[in-house]
């Protein structure tokens, strides 16, 4: 066993992917097993996502989904993987976590991102335009400001009950998005483990920037990525062929599909772009026998000085997610 990885935390985040066969209620309900699960193997933290009108993700309102998670669940710490601030006004997104922190005190996380909406028509759903992304910063300082009752634009508003909890926020991003982080002095969510040299640029440039606040007195780093552990490398390729695929066909033919099982996707008659795709999606990521992961965790923990690992994994199969789980577990001593 690896003590750079024993000495790490690991964490999961579930996007609620739908599966062929079954609807989005049952993807929402198996996120909340899967953070019992996580649970009981000893994981940090379990984190839910934020998407909009995508076929393939049930999890758009990732604050209600935390809130069930949060109350299913009673030690593992809880959060967002995260909440597009953009998205939203920053005085409801502090409305809304000082409720989940004052149901689950000491357990909330407050994960932000950046992103707006997919497509045209989702941003004017939302009321936003692509452009809403270079407010971030703004909004996260504004937001930070409804937390610590330090904001002065509306003197005669505070965000009740968030404001003086214990809300700790964590910024998703890379390239400009982890600059931001720096310059706020908050912990850094950043993936993906594909991308290893560009992923380490993005961690070294936080690090040098970093100013310490009272969020965050020192640079924490969070890495964010897939990893399938399974019996055989063959097992392992299998957890990652439905998302892979899932991908492929999202670029080829602009809709993200529900996961669909392995040898379905195995069997597949793909063209030639789809194929490039298709194989592209299954490298890069921690994958293979607990050999092969536990090695492939030093390499990115010690190429990244990480905190933490969050564990992004999606499969058609839940049961080899869950088996997936579990030997990560033991890879990384999390029973300790």
């Amino acid at each position: 066993m690896s003590s750079l990885v024993a000495s790490t935390r690991f964490s999961f985040l579930d996007r609620s992917r739908t599966r062929e066969g079954h609807d989005g209620p049952q993807a929402l309900r198996d996120t909340v097993r899967l953070a019992v699960t996580a649970e009981a193997l000893g994981y940090h933290r379990f984190w839910v996502s934020e998407h909009h009108s995508v076929p393939g993700v049930a999890g758009s309102a990732p604050t209600v989904l935390a809130a069930a998670v949060a109350a299913a669940t009673s030690t593992i710490r809880v959060g967002t993987g995260g909440v597009m601030l953009p998205n939203h006004r920053p005085f409801v997104v502090a409305e809304q976590f000082g409720v989940l922190a004052s149901l689950h005190p000491g357990r909330i996380d407050m994960g932000l991102g950046r992103s707006t909406g997919f497509t045209d028509g989702i941003r004017r759903a939302l009321g936003r335009d692509r452009e809403d992304a270079d407010t971030f910063a703004a909004q996260l300082a504004e937001l930070l400001g409804w937390l610590d009752g330090s904001q002065r634009a509306y003197p005669e508003v505070h965000a009740r009950p968030a404001e003086g909890l214990s809300i700790p926020p964590y910024v998703l991003a890379t390239g400009e998005g982890a600059a931001i982080a720096a310059a706020a002095g908050l912990p850094l969510v950043v993936g993906d483990l594909r991308d290893r040299e560009k992923l380490v640029r993005a961690v070294d440039g936080y690090r040098r920037g970093f100013r310490p606040s009272a969020w965050a007195p020192e640079p924490y780093v969070v890495v964010a990525g897939t990893v399938a552990v399974a019996a055989t490398a063959r097992d392992a390729r299998r957890i990652l062929i439905p998302e892979a695929w899932s991908m492929a066909h999202a670029r080829t033919h602009g809709v993200f599909p529900p996961l669909a099982p392995a040898e379905r996707v195995e069997a597949l008659t793909m063209t030639a772009k789809e194929r490039g795709l298709f194989q592209s999606g299954l490298t890069g990521h921690v994958a293979g026998t607990e050999a092969d992961v536990a090695e492939g965790l030093h390499q990115v923990i010690g190429d990244t000085g990480a905190d933490e690992v969050l564990v992004t994994t999606s499969t058609y199969d839940r049961s080899a997610l869950v088996d997936s789980m579990e030997r990560l577990a033991r890879i990384a001593d999390l029973g300790r």
